[in-house]
């Protein structure tokens, strides 16, 4: 291993918290957060994959790589991606 990424991997196990040190609430926030983040995404998914081609502002294979993206890919296909004729 070469000796930057020593210092990097160093780096990141100095500033990622492990979930054992997390207290229980910061704990509760991070599983509130990630199960809000799915079920936002399944939902735009799901939305996408019923609409009509016709009914989604540009392709819906690069909406569907979009809602990917955590937390403002969904809220962006849900603003911009979908056409409301």
């Amino acid at each position: 291993m070469s000796k930057r990424a020593k210092k990097r991997l160093s780096k990141d196990q100095h500033t990622k918290k492990q979930w054992k040190q997390m207290s229980p609430e910061r704990r509760a926030l991070s599983m509130v957060l990630a199960a809000a983040q799915i079920s936002r995404a399944v939902t735009a998914w799901i939305d996408l994959a019923r609409r009509p081609a016709h009914q989604v502002n540009g392709k819906k294979g690069v909406w569907a790589g979009i809602i990917g993206i955590n937390y403002v890919g969904p809220i962006a296909y849900f603003l911009k991606g979908r056409r409301n004729d």
